[in-house]
């Protein structure tokens, strides 16, 4: 069973300085990772990495994730180098196919079928994949084009792939490549425009897992968790009922509180509530979205040990996930 691994995710910032110093917080609050998404109105992903891992001594940075459909395979292959070199080889490249329209629409770009969009995120794959092992024959002598410093997804020649969803062809995708594979918590709602979402329960969570672990092939893979709400609480049932008016109905009280893309609780009831997802699912890797950084910051100390305070039991490391 792996060790927990806790990160969170940047919606936006409004000055450089004030981000830089929340970044610096979000490590010492104990963090791991800290993931930068691909939509149009926020900021571009690469540069924002390449700037926490400056501010940041050990965060590993990642996209959650680039949206296959805006890039071009030479052009990606070089971002996706030139920031796993600048961030000294602290960079998991998240990949998806794109759920929203209106962005296509905003940016000039054909809004094709979740199908091929899929299979045309396979063939990206393949093309970084190319990209990371060929050298340029093109460039002048002396000149060499940047490679990931990481050798470990794409076949052991670049940094480790994440992919997520809930469809089949995704999910089979992401048994075949995907180093760190994310089962995702919201499914699109019949009859609705694209991009108008539900949350997934605990029994479609847990079909999704198995879907995708009979195809794995044996392959040992990081199991990611998105949490959509963490909300620290004396009182589970009533904080859960409080929550349902913003489900329209798609959910039951007891589904809400059972399913993994909601923590509701103590820090301790959250604690093995996470414990138990792992043992169900397997989800070790757990993100945040970034309103909920500091209320979950306790849960991630009382994980890996951590008495009131910060002072670790026993005099040494601090032991994840126990």
């Amino acid at each position: 069973m792996r060790e927990f691994r806790f990160s969170t995710n940047v919606f936006g910032f409004e000055s450089g300085p004030a981000f830089l110093a929340r970044c610096r917080r979000v490590e010492e609050l104990g963090y791991d990772a800290l993931f930068a998404a691909d939509h149009l109105g926020i900021p571009a992903p690469f540069p924002t990495l390449v700037a926490v891992a400056a501010a940041t001594e050990r965060l590993r940075v990642g996209t959650a994730v680039l949206n296959g459909e805006f890039w071009n395979p030479a052009l990606l292959a070089r971002e996706i180098a030139t920031t796993d070199l600048l961030t000294g080889g602290r960079l998991d490249l998240g990949l998806g196919a794109g759920h929203m329209k209106w962005e296509f629409d905003e940016a000039g770009i054909e809004w094709r079928p979740l199908r091929e969009r899929t299979q045309r995120l396979g063939g990206l794959i393949e093309e970084l994949r190319r990209y990371f092992t060929t050298d340029f024959e093109q460039l002048p002598e002396g000149v060499t084009a940047p490679k990931p410093v990481q050798r470990v997804g794409f076949d052991g020649a670049g940094p480790p792939l994440f992919l997520g969803g809930t469809g089949d062809r995704m999910l089979a995708l992401a048994a075949e490549h995907a180093d760190i594979v994310g089962v995702a918590g919201v499914l699109q709602r019949k009859g609705r425009p694209p991009g108008t979402f539900r949350l997934a329960t605990a029994a479609e969570a847990a079909e999704r897992v198995e879907f995708t672990r009979q195809r794995l092939g044996g392959r040992d893979v990081e199991w990611h968790l998105l949490v959509q709400a963490v909300v620290v609480t004396e009182d589970r049932v009533a904080a859960a009922a409080g929550l349902l008016d913003r489900l329209e109905g798609t959910m039951t009280r007891d589904e809400l509180l059972e399913t993994p893309y909601v923590l509701v609780g103590t820090v301790p009831e959250i604690a093995a509530q996470l414990r138990g997802h792992r043992e169900r699912y397997g989800f070790s890797h757990v993100t945040v979205h970034q309103p909920y950084q500091d209320a979950f910051a306790p849960v991630i100390g009382h994980l890996r040990g951590e008495k009131p305070g910060g002072e670790k039991p026993g005099g040494g490391g601090p032991g994840v996930g126990g």
